[in-house]
């Protein structure tokens, strides 16, 4: 390769980098207009373009409507931090949890994971989710599941996490909270909002009484519908930035 080339190819990967920074700014900034931030923790991660094994994660310390692309932190999968933002600390359990699907999963591009109370209390529920709902069914083919061990500071539960997700895009945290997984940020935050809505409508459905289950039919039919899930993103996501940018716009710097 000459040098002309080298040089092209380090703009390109630049302005790839930017675009995930970007999407990912949106995506802590939208988390935070639906309610679903929990002040300065949990964590949205993006793979950094390119060949190695970076990803950007938020700087520890900030609120989610503060995040902007420029601020986002930029670490390897020790969890060293290679490029600091506006602040150069991470969150250590973040780092477990996100690191651990991002060497586990070549596929995952982008890795979100909340404490939003909703979706907490469906992880805390013995039953986990349920068929309440076409929002849920459409979720329960994608989801897995993984038993609390602690706050994910140990280094060790990354093998068990990545075993429990297995090739799924939604995962309950029992007792914890709720993981998407999936090839960028767009289709990522997607899954996100479908598995929240979910949980948000069981919560409140368990809290009017004694709940309709479908038939098992209906169950599997939508399940065998919800296999493109994540291609819905190429209409939401759109949506979604231009209802971020009339809301609070900004995080693009």
């Amino acid at each position: 390769m000459t040098t002309t080339d080298d040089q092209s190819s380090q703009r390109d990967l630049r302005k790839a980098e930017w675009k995930v920074r970007t999407e990912l700014a949106a995506a802590y900034r939208l988390v935070a207009l639906f309610g679903w931030d929990d002040l300065v923790f949990t964590h949205l991660s993006a793979r950094v373009p390119g060949p190695d094994h970076h990803f950007l994660i938020n700087p520890y310390g900030l609120l989610f409507h503060e995040i902007t692309a420029s601020s986002l932190v930029k670490v390897d999968k020790d969890g060293q931090v290679v490029e600091p933002g506006g602040l150069a600390r991470v969150n250590p359990a973040g780092f477990t949890i996100h690191s651990a699907v991002h060497m586990g999963r070549e596929d995952a591009g982008a890795v979100m994971h909340l404490h939003a109370p909703d979706g907490v209390a469906v992880s805390a529920h013995r039953d986990g989710l349920l068929p309440l709902s076409q929002t849920a069914m459409l979720c329960l083919n994608h989801l897995s599941y993984h038993d609390y061990e602690g706050v994910a500071l140990n280094l060790d539960e990354r093998e068990r996490l990545i075993r429990d997700l297995g090739d799924k895009s939604m995962m309950m945290l029992r007792n914890h909270g709720v993981l998407t997984a999936g090839k960028d940020v767009p289709e990522t935050f997607t899954y996100l909002y479908f598995l929240m809505k979910a949980c948000e409508i069981q919560v409140k459905a368990q809290s009017c009484g004694p709940t309709c289950m479908p038939s098992e039919q209906a169950i599997q039919t939508t399940a065998d519908q919800s296999q493109s899930l994540g291609s819905a993103a190429a209409l939401t996501w759109p949506a979604l930035v231009r209802l971020l940018d009339s809301k609070n716009p900004g995080y693009a710097v």
